[in-house]
């Protein structure tokens, strides 16, 4: 098995193996006593059994995984981004973002892309093994909400190294590295 930014190509799908954001909003709310209808809990799972199991099946059609941890879904995809020179094209509604989450976002003045995630991880597949991973992911208690997110392609000059996020409303916005920490507005 070769895994690696190296072995990302255009064509490649990106699917997220679960929901964003529950972990950060579950950790920010308890540190800071803020309770939300429902609670938001911490989505924290050993992943290592859905890992093997998309590994095992297809070893060759996986090109590479990561946890969406330090500066989210955002910071994760945009490192990626820089390192292959590929641009990563995100469809917004294809996100799988919890309405308690995204209340809890708005409500703070986060981007959920940038909360951070403890429960899931990122994976670049091979566009035509792309539904059979889904479908694998799906099949497993933690792999319920996997959605695929958006694709790799071919960069031009100006898009070298981006990743740019199709929004619900017909708009293009580019997403770029959390910067600091992320905090809630101010007005």
């Amino acid at each position: 098995i070769q895994l690696g930014s190296r072995y990302i190509k255009p064509g490649d799908k990106i699917i997220i193996s679960g929901s964003v954001g529950n972990h950060g909003i579950a950790v920010m709310a308890e540190r800071n006593g803020l309770t939300f209808e429902p609670p938001l809990l911490s989505d924290t799972a050993a992943l290592n059994h859905l890992v093997a199991l998309l590994l095992h099946e297809m070893p060759s059609s996986i090109h590479m995984m990561r946890d969406p941890t330090r500066g989210g879904v955002a910071t994760t995809l945009k490192e990626i981004a820089l390192e292959t020179g590929w641009a990563l094209v995100l469809d917004e509604d294809t996100i799988p973002v919890p309405h308690a989450v995204r209340g809890a976002c708005d409500l703070l003045g986060l981007d959920p892309l940038y909360v951070a995630n403890e429960g899931i991880f990122v994976v670049f597949v091979e566009a035509e093994r792309a539904d059979d991973a889904l479908h694998m992911l799906r099949s497993h208690p933690l792999g319920k909400g996997a959605a695929v997110i958006g694709e790799v392609q071919a960069a031009e000059d100006r898009s070298k190294g981006m990743v740019l996020l199709k929004t619900s409303i017909g708009g293009t916005r580019i997403i770029d590295m959390l910067a600091g920490e992320q905090l809630p507005r101010i007005c």
